[in-house]
Parts: structure tokens; sequence; C-alpha cells
């Protein structure tokens, strides 16, 4: 019992930074989501649960004035997308689960077809576009497309992940240069800076991945004869 009122004390407890404060659960929740993005471009199953770890810590964080956090500013889409990202991480998780093959590997990387890339970006540009108002009506942060925008993209990222699409890194690109500006300006700046790093680090997963579809194997499957039966000569 009191090691869970010191744990709950530590993670509802701040790190001073000059004339402001990062919370240190912020902090926490943003280093298992780098070491599920780590993962992921390993493709190691266990990607999925470190970062349902990290994104139930940082729900928590994003809707700032409903856990007392001390922020003020609540982001609709940074939150909501940690739901999403959990829910979609389970389907993730399953996938890459039965997918496992005997090299460690989850998945083998691939590019999506020139339809489901035609389907990703009009998904994230009419879904912004329907999801902004929802956000803007819940009292999201402004700008509330800008929210909408990481929602809907994080979401089709996760999704491009869990399919195993060399895409889902540049979308991740898409979201983090419309996300870093904002969290910055919503004042949480621990992961804004994390995010600012992903940027980098997400190109380093594009070319990682890539590499491995252009090394990839082709599967050839031979039909095994029946040895007792002889060829006609």
């Amino acid at each position: 019992m009191d090691f869970l009122r010191w744990l709950i004390e530590a993670f509802n407890s701040q790190i001073a930074i000059g004339s402001s404060a990062l919370l240190v659960r912020e902090v926490v929740g943003n280093i298992f989501g780098l070491a599920s993005a780590v993962g992921g471009m390993r493709r190691k199953v266990w990607a999925w649960p470190i970062g349902i770890v990290g994104n139930l810590l940082l729900l928590t964080v994003f809707l700032g004035s409903i856990f007392d956090t001390g922020y003020t500013a609540n982001l609709w889409g940074q939150a909501g997308r940690q739901i999403m990202f959990i829910a979609v991480s389970v389907f993730g998780w399953y996938r890459w689960k039965q997918a496992k093959n005997g090299t460690g590997s989850a998945v083998t990387p691939q590019w999506a077809s020139n339809k489901a890339r035609l389907g990703l970006i009009a998904v994230l540009i009419l879904g912004t576009i329907a999801v902004t108002p929802i956000f803007r009506m819940l009292g999201s942060y402004e700008p509330v497309w800008a929210d909408a925008w990481t929602f809907v993209g994080s979401m089709l990222a996760t999704y491009g992940m869990a399919k195993g699409w060399v895409e889902f890194w540049l979308i991740w690109v898409a979201v983090d240069a419309v996300g870093v500006p904002l969290l910055f300006s919503a004042g949480y700046y621990a992961s804004a800076f994390m995010y600012l790093f992903y940027g980098a680090f997400t190109l380093v997963g594009f070319f990682v991945w890539a590499k491995s579809r252009r090394d990839a194997k082709p599967q050839i499957e031979t039909e095994m004869l029946d040895p007792t039966i002889s060829r006609k000569r």
C-alpha cells in the first residue's frame, strides 16, 4: 500500500525546468512511446504492449484540467488518440504475434498499393475536416484543426504499422510536422521535444523498413512430390 502511494505521488510530481515544470508521468509516458517506436522499427511484438503503457500515462496528461495536472489546455485530439492507440495496438499486437516468423521479426515490410495510398490521403484530409468541429465543440486547444490532424493521422499511422506498410512512417512525419508546434504552443514541452525527436526518428524508420522490404527474399513454394510414385519413362 505504501509503495502504491509512493508511486502515485511520484507520477504526480513535477520536474522543475527554469520557470516551468514537467510532469513526471508525461516524461515517462513519452519514454515508453519512444521504446515502442524503437521496437516497431525493429519489428518486435513487444512494441505494442510497451506502447499501450505509454498511452495510458499520456491519456491523463493531455486532459490537464480533468486530472488536475497543472495544464489548463485540454487537447482532446491528443487525449483521444491515446484511446485510439490502445484499441489499434490490440489489433496490431495480435496481428504481429500471429505473423511472427523464425527470424524474430513480426512482419515483413511491404509497400501499400496505390489504392491504399489514395485511401490514406483521403481519410487524413476528410477525417480532419469531419473531426475538427467535434473537437471545437469539446473545447480543444486552438488551432483545433491541428489537434484533429494529429488524431486522424495517428490513427492511420498506427493502422499502417499493424498492416506492415512502409508508408506508415511518412504519415508520422506529417503528424509531427503539425503536432510539434501545437504542443509547444499549448505548453506540453516534454511531449513537444519528444515529438520533435520522433520527426527525425520516423525518417530513419522509413529508410530502415524500405531497406528491409528491398532485401526481403521472395518466398517460393515448391510442390512436394510423392516419392512412392515413380516417374514413367
